[in-house]
């Protein structure tokens, strides 16, 4: 009896060590960045904020594996004949984390937070489609006044100002998911307790240790978790992404959306560099409110003082592309690609990089700075990384063809985007990964009154193109619009500095399967899981 009660003992201790190492084997580790601005929905402004909404929360749609809009919430929907209403139908088994259902409610409640201007959300811009939203963002409306409408707990109505050909994919951006009120009123610590932190999505969150960790588990009430593999992620803070790249040769980390661009040819050797399409430009946002650089020759002497070969080839060596435009490779025109068919405001060839320079110097010249003279010192803010880099080697770029000296302050995550968000800044990194298909993504930032506005743009006839795109289905005008549009914004105004359109590039271990990335460099690891 008690040899048998041993080797049962025995047995016991090796069937709890194994499934305790099949579990640890299970988690997904990976890292997005450092601790996030914010993950409450309303409050996303950026890709890892993004990331982690996304596999927290769940809107009216969502993407499939191949990035191809599916329903989420809404399991079907009906478009109105003239284009300015959408009826959702919501599914019967969409529940929340704690079990309760999803209601249309919730809905309302969350994209009214979104317009509402006390909330002050830096990407409440999305919302401006659906009806009288801009002047509820203006303060000249009640947020009840919002176009969407509950008209009972699985019926939801959204209205628009205008037809929105984009917006089924637009729902999809995970700033459009629902929200418990219970949970954000009078409660501005909601995202840091799994208790609070009630989600649609995927996944749930179990555990989080700001500037450390966020883990997540798979939701048991999601309505289609028979097709997650996950079964827990845990996303690992790292401000600095040698740190990162250490782990992952470590083995303790297994995926890293930042890389080091200074080991990318190593990356690339040891098999742990993933590029992938990316909707998206790199720019040097210019406050064009300072007093400097609100004179236009200025803005586009520095663009033309840029060798951006030298950057793609020697410093982020990712494939991409040098930017001459605004909109990135990617988007459909009437015909062909928008940007295949758009202008180039200056040449990125490398034989014309000297002509580039002499037409620099002649623009500050008639600025009134002939050879940099009694030019300020610029300061150029970015946060910690690939962006210190680059911008070293502007730094050079312009001291030696301009005569133009620049400082560089280096600023956390959180601070460097709330001052960027705020235009407290001269010169700073920026960029913008779209948001949908479709070309407005990018244009629609520089509206006056854009809460993507970073650089203080202003052209009433800018925004007169845009509105007009933005009012009709026909897509001749609409791209039509959208061309003059960017012609004002970089070849008249240069109210922003091109500096190349981005692939994805990430660093994975070999071990970890199945990371779908989409084009908006959105990452997804549902489907995830080590061989």
């Amino acid at each position: 009896m008690k040899k048998l009660f041993f080797l049962l003992l025995i047995l016991l201790t090796f069937s709890l060590f194994s499934c305790s190492a099949r579990n640890s084997n299970d988690i997904i580790r990976v890292s997005v960045g450092a601790e996030p601005q914010s993950i409450d929905p309303s409050f996303l402004s950026a890709i890892d904020s993004m990331i982690y909404a996304v596999h927290t929360f769940e809107g009216l749609t969502t993407k499939d594996r191949n990035g191809n809009i599916i329903g989420g919430v809404a399991k079907d929907w009906e478009i109105s004949e003239d284009g300015l209403s959408i009826i959702f139908h919501l599914r019967d088994n969409a529940k929340w984390s704690d079990g309760k259902s999803v209601v249309a409610e919730e809905f309302v409640y969350s994209f009214r937070r979104l317009a509402n201007p006390k909330t002050a959300s830096s990407y409440s811009f999305l919302i401006s489609p659906i009806k009288n939203a801009d002047k509820i963002m203006k303060g000249e409306l009640n947020i009840e006044e919002l176009g969407i409408e509950a008209i009972d707990d699985k019926t939801l109505i959204i209205k628009f100002e205008k037809p929105t050909a984009y917006f089924l994919e637009l729902a999809s951006v995970p700033i459009f998911s629902p929200i418990r009120k219970e949970f954000v009123e009078g409660n501005d610590n909601w995202t840091f307790s799994p208790d609070t932190y009630i989600g649609n999505g995927p996944y749930k969150m179990i555990e989080r240790k700001p500037d450390e960790s966020i883990s997540l588990e798979i939701n048991d009430n999601y309505w289609n978790k028979n097709s997650l593999k996950a079964s827990r992620i845990d996303f690992i803070m790292f401000s600095d992404v040698a740190t990162a790249y250490a782990a992952l040769k470590e083995g303790t980390l297994l995926y890293s959306s930042r890389i080091p661009n200074s080991d990318i040819d190593a990356l690339r050797e040891e098999g742990y560099l993933v590029s992938t399409p990316s909707l998206g430009t790199s720019y040097y946002a210019l406050n064009n409110t300072n007093s400097v650089l609100k004179d236009k020759r200025v803005r586009r002497a520095l663009a033309l003082a840029i060798d951006r070969n030298y950057i793609v080839e020697n410093i982020t060596k990712g494939g991409e592309k040098p930017a001459t435009a605004f909109v990135p490779y990617g988007l459909k025109d009437i015909n062909g690609d928008f940007r295949e068919n758009g202008i180039k405001y200056f040449s990125a060839s490398k034989e014309d990089y000297k002509k580039n320079i002499e037409e620099a110097k002649e623009l500050l010249t008639q600025a009134g700075y002939p050879n940099g003279a009694n030019f300020p010192v610029l300061e150029f803010k970015t946060n910690p990384g690939s962006g210190v880099i680059i911008a070293e080697a502007v730094q050079q770029m312009w001291k030696e063809n301009l005569n133009i000296d620049m400082i560089i302050t280096q600023e956390d995550w959180s601070v460097f985007q709330k001052n960027r968000q705020t235009k407290n800044y001269v010169v700073c990194r920026a960029d913008w990964i779209g948001d949908y298909l479709d070309p407005m993504t990018f244009l629609q930032l520089f509206t006056i009154n854009g809460a993507g506005n970073r650089v203080g743009y202003s052209n009433v006839n800018y925004d007169k193109l845009i509105l007009e795109a933005q009012s009709t289905m026909d897509n001749n005008i609409r791209m039509s619009n959208m061309h003059k549009a960017e012609n004002m914004l970089i070849g008249e105004d240069m109210a922003l500095v091109p500096l190349y359109h981005y692939t994805a590039s990430s660093m994975q271990s070999p071990k970890l399967k199945d990371v779908f990335v989409d084009t908006l460099e959105i990452r997804r690891f549902f489907y995830s899981y080590i061989k």
